[in-house]
């Protein structure tokens, strides 16, 4: 279960909302789908691409003047970011510092309940 919640959480439209760069999960998933991101310097047009510990994403040069992304980092001033991930706004880029823990998602779900379910 664990693991099931890790690896949505390392996906790259979670990621690109958890570093504030979408105001909603769908709106980064569709961020990425038109290209607007890069994974250490290639472009990533996969929402479902798993990022690893120590990858960094960053906002592509031509698309650091979209107003979605702007807006949604300033609404999102003063929430802060999970401690998994570093977020520069100057640079528009954020790092994944290592895989998440189960402590560290925060998400109300008994994932026991899904991997039973499926298991059937």
């Amino acid at each position: 279960g664990e693991v099931l919640l890790q690896m949505l959480e390392r996906r790259l439209d979670n990621i690109v909302f958890r570093l504030g760069f979408a105001p909603s999960r769908s709106a980064a998933r569709q961020l990425v789908r038109h290209r607007h991101f890069a994974v250490n310097g290639r472009t990533v047009d996969i929402p479902s691409f798993q990022v690893r510990a120590g990858d960094e994403i960053q906002v592509r040069e031509k698309s650091r003047d979209l107003l979605v992304i702007k807006s949604s980092l300033d609404a999102r001033k003063g929430q802060g970011v999970p401690d998994w991930v570093d977020l520069n706004t100057d640079k528009l880029s954020g790092r994944v510092l290592n895989i998440p823990t189960r402590a560290s998602i925060g998400v109300p779900i008994n994932e026991q309940l899904i991997v039973e379910l499926y298991s059937k």
